[in-house]
């Protein structure tokens, strides 16, 4: 979205307390102007001169109306109409009150939200097609064989294929499931990491090196410390060491890290260097959108052996 051109401009109570002084203050100012000049200039002239002030006034207090009231109203409702038809309009830049120009800057701000939401859709409907179609094609093809008739022996593997398969499409569905949940807020929380740290079932060891309160729910916490555990040991991780350090959360591993061809795309949906082995690429997105719809972020550090992530809550 462009920035607004943001400009001086009266405020929508003071253009229509100025509107309306004018218009009662109008009557009255022609009368007195009409009895002072109608002696001097004669009751004709003086009576032209009142009524072409009286246009004058009106011209200007119509121009100042539609310029800082009317204008503003037709181009949202002409950017809104855009984006209801399925178009993507250029965003206005001018507005006239101060009022106007904060309801279209959440007006244009909503919209580029719903706008996102839907790309992220679109984006998510392709990704689950590609993954979805590779188990799919194995399963068809298994069965197709199995229904011509095949070896016992045969037959045994393609079962086996079939199972596969699925398998690979009900973790796929799982982790979609647990990415829509994390995406959705439960509220502020705060649990101690030790505490969460000692009915956690991790496949490494787990180590809390500084203790602490984080902005996070227990149950939160002990999924995002789950996913990152399991991520850890399956690019064979052996440890995983946590510490609260001013109000963050640094957690690190003792495994290879991540490349730095990966590190701008680890926390995209899909994404993962472990789909021959069955990773989904879905784990770090979990983590990302659950720290988010809690308000904060995650971010993964440069410095340091293994992977090192840091999660800060606002």
């Amino acid at each position: 979205m462009r920035g607004i051109v943001r400009k001086w401009r009266p405020p929508l109570a003071f253009v229509l307390g100025g509107t309306l002084v004018a218009v009662l203050a109008m009557p009255l100012i022609g009368i007195v102007n009409l009895r002072l000049w109608g002696n001097v200039l004669g009751w004709g002239e003086a009576a032209a001169i009142v009524v072409g002030i009286a246009v004058v006034s009106t011209v200007v207090l119509a121009f100042l109306l539609w310029r800082l009231v009317l204008r503003p109203v037709w181009m949202l409702d002409r950017y809104a109409r855009a984006v209801r038809s399925g178009t993507r309009p250029e965003a206005p830049v001018h507005f006239g009150t101060p009022e106007f120009t904060t309801l279209a800057t959440s007006v244009m701000g909503m919209s580029e939200s719903l706008q996102s939401r839907a790309d992220t859709l679109q984006a998510y409907a392709n990704h689950v097609t590609h993954e979805l179609k590779s188990p799919l094609t194995a399963i068809r093809g298994a069965a197709e064989l199995l229904e011509g008739g095949v070896a016992p022996a045969d037959a045994g593997a393609l079962n086996t294929t079939i199972k596969e398969a699925s398998a690979r499409m009900q973790t796929l569905l799982d982790d979609l499931t647990r990415h829509a949940q994390a995406a959705t807020s439960s509220g502020p929380g705060a649990s101690r990491v030790s505490d969460v740290v000692e009915d956690l079932k991790a496949p490494l060891n787990v180590t809390v090196v500084t203790d602490g309160v984080v902005g996070l729910s227990a149950d939160d916490l002990r999924t995002i410390l789950t996913q990152l555990a399991g991520n850890a040991h399956a690019h064979g991780a052996t440890e995983m060491t946590l510490a609260v350090v001013r109000d963050a959360l640094e957690i690190a591993d003792n495994g290879p890290g991540v490349s730095a061809g990966n590190r701008d795309r680890i926390f995209d949906p899909f994404f993962t260097t472990r789909r021959a082995q069955g990773g989904t690429g879905m784990g770090l997105s979990i983590v990302r959108s659950l720290v988010q719809a809690r308000g904060g972020r995650i971010e993964l550090l440069e410095d340091g052996l293994g992977a090192r992530f840091l999660i800060r809550m606002d």
